[in-house]
């Protein structure tokens, strides 16, 4: 039996097993595919239903065992040491703290241990995952790519421009109206995440091959009918984000940029922006970020390009 601070008497928690005694004097039963039988409160409230959250409880309890420690003796730093193990990627620690903090607020609820140890116990973050980062030389590349003696070469070449020269999403390119883009005043109206409203310049060279596009190669593919989107399709359609995606894909693969898609131009947008000056909260607006912290990342992009000039050229690099 184990006397709790309060005074009072419980059914022991098992330090060989994670389950609560109570679940241990049942008899076994067998277990559903993918989910316990949910016969125990006890059980649900431990594991939230996960049998992941299970097999973490399991690692930990090992790793404190190695120290003659059980779930009731395991001080802070003990828990520590067993959650941040060093061959435990970034997402598995943070699961397996997860789980642990669900077993300590059981714990405390049944009063077997007056503390919880894992209070303090932040899951740590995994690296961020850095958008690829596309050069202003593969950029030239990619745009230079499409036959512009074409129609539907002009017609791609004005997207590939549109796009990095807006950082317009996919979407909401796709979805652009002839009645929403001022050329004259290089400005685009769009409507992006959450239906918010927000207007994006457009620079010269973008607004020249719009301009050629809507005057040359529109018509031919519009064959006379009346479409508000600005880029249309042989279907005399709107084009759809596949298409979008589609046309960045071959031209990426004709300049020799791989895995390059429309949201890496949107990337390379901001990126460039930074990398040239651009304050932070101006590349927030411009991309339609509600938060900060998203637009944050470009500076780290731009951080590592710098590293890796340090590195490349530098004598002690």
């Amino acid at each position: 039996m184990v006397n709790c601070a309060c005074g009072s008497t419980k059914k022991p928690f098992s330090n060989s097993n994670l389950l609560p005694y109570s679940t241990l004097t049942r008899k076994q039963r067998p277990v559903s595919a993918g989910k316990l039988d949910g016969r125990s409160v006890e059980i649900q409230r431990l594991i939230g239903r996960s049998l992941r959250a299970v097999a973490d409880l399991e690692k930990i309890a090992a790793r404190l065992a190695l120290n003659h420690l059980d779930w009731l003796s395991a001080q802070n730093t003990d828990l520590a040491a067993a959650i941040y193990h060093p061959e435990e990627q970034p997402r598995s620690q943070a699961r397996a703290l997860s789980a642990c903090k669900r077993l300590y607020g059981w714990l405390s609820d049944t009063e077997q241990r007056a503390d919880n140890p894992t209070e303090r116990l932040h899951a740590s973050h995994p690296p961020q995952n850095l958008p690829k980062l596309i050069t202003e030389a593969q950029i030239d590349a990619l745009l230079a790519a499409p036959d512009t003696g074409t129609a539907h070469g002009l017609r791609d070449k004005a997207l590939l421009e549109l796009i990095y020269a807006s950082g317009l999403r996919v979407t909401e390119a796709v979805k652009l109206k002839i009645g929403e883009i001022n050329l004259e005043r290089g400005l685009i109206n769009t409507i992006g995440k959450g239906n918010k409203q927000r207007i994006v310049p457009l620079g010269q060279e973008a607004a020249h091959w719009i301009a050629l596009y809507l005057a040359q190669a529109r018509p031919q593919l519009a064959k006379g009918r009346i479409i508000d989107e600005l880029f249309i399709s042989q279907k005399r359609t709107g084009i759809s984000r596949q298409l979008a995606w589609m046309i960045v894909k071959q031209y990426a693969e004709a300049a020799g940029i791989a895995g390059l898609s429309p949201h890496g131009l949107r990337h390379a947008f901001a990126t460039h922006l930074v990398n040239h000056g651009a304050d932070l909260r101006v590349v927030q607006l411009l991309l339609g970020h509600a938060d900060i912290s998203t637009t944050q990342i470009y500076t780290h992009v731009a951080n590592e390009r710098l590293k890796h000039l340090i590195t490349q050229h530098h004598p002690r690099g």
